[in-house]
């Protein structure tokens, strides 16, 4: 069967909700399931547990906290990616830090979820960040699935987890298709997955880039021999894949959806080149540095990473 990735998603919460009468739903119009992956739910498993909320981020991110510290297991629909800049100190400060500072008595397993995050097309500024690199940093679980299956997987451990996990579905991973059979399974956070292997370069992609990568490979193989690596969660990092692809390859192209600054791709390449065998400079593609997506689409696609920066940079790196 064909299942898509708005769909696993929709399955994963299906899934965790029978499974577990402590989980719960909050968030903007899930009731009706407008972002996808809350479609169906309300019928099936009633108001009391899909919950339609105020327009008001920070007061449904504290109901959920409150919830999850009573022994509920809240997920949270962001439906766009800036609405997470409203409860960064909510997620972080509080959410994130209850477990640490109370030796483990207390714990928050809440789950924010956003579908559609990064670029859409006409969306503009406000509406197409990809903040991910914020919350590993601050040490959040921080899980960007590139693939179906993996977003069933990766948002059902999601879910299960002790502590608060933010789960970015990317807009451009949205309409992504994958023949499965009916039987999936939950993916541990902290696993990275090698989509293809190769011997020249380690090509490291965040999140819906994993397709551009692996189209990119195929385009070359008579030229570079690729490995596509999906780190899958971002933090934690599974830093001794990396390592394993890097003993096979010696070159590193990290390509990652979001400012350079800071970014993700920046913390790869800095441990890499730390901890790790290169046998020439790595590079990073990533959207500039303070970039805001304009409202054009032609300038949007213009900013964002691209399959011919990806080229050069693999030539680059091989030469």
């Amino acid at each position: 069967m064909k299942l898509s990735y708005t769909k696993a998603l929709n399955r994963a919460l299906a899934d965790e909700l029978a499974a577990d009468p402590a989980v719960c739903v909050f968030g903007e119009d899930v009731g009706a399931g407008m972002a996808g992956p809350t479609l169906g739910l309300l019928d099936r498993f009633g108001p009391g547990r899909i919950v339609d909320t105020p327009l008001s981020e920070q007061a449904f991110t504290a109901m959920a906290i409150g919830a999850a510290l009573s022994g509920r297991r809240p997920v949270l629909e962001f439906q766009i990616p800036s609405l997470l800049f409203l409860v960064y100190e909510q997620l972080v400060n509080q959410a994130h830090k209850f477990s640490l500072m109370t030796g483990g008595q207390a714990g928050v397993p809440l789950t924010c979820l956003v579908p559609g995050s990064g670029s859409r097309d006409g969306w503009a500024g406000q509406h197409s960040d990809h903040p991910y690199s914020l919350f590993a940093h601050a040490g959040v679980k921080t899980v960007v699935p590139a693939t179906p299956t993996d977003a069933y997987g990766l948002l059902r451990s999601a879910v299960r987890d002790p502590d608060p996990v933010v789960v970015f579905a990317p807009a451009a991973a949205l309409p992504v298709r994958e023949t499965v059979t009916w039987e999936l399974a939950p993916v541990p956070l902290g696993s990275a997955r090698v989509h293809r292997s190769g011997t020249d370069v380690t090509l490291v992609a965040i999140g819906h880039l994993v397709h551009d990568a692996l189209e990119v490979a195929r385009e070359m193989a008579d030229e570079i021999s690729v490995e596509v690596f999906d780190p899958r969660t971002l933090h934690p990092f599974d830093w001794a894949a990396l390592a394993a692809s890097l003993d096979r390859t010696g070159r590193l192209v990290v390509v990652d959806d979001s400012n350079r600054s800071c970014g993700i791709g920046a913390e790869v390449l800095a441990t890499a080149a730390e901890e790790m065998r290169l046998t020439a400079p790595p590079r990073r593609i990533t959207r500039p540095d303070g970039a805001v997506l304009p409202f054009a689409p032609a300038l949007d696609r213009a900013l964002q990473p691209g399959r011919e920066q990806l080229r050069h940079a693999l030539r680059a790196v091989v030469k």
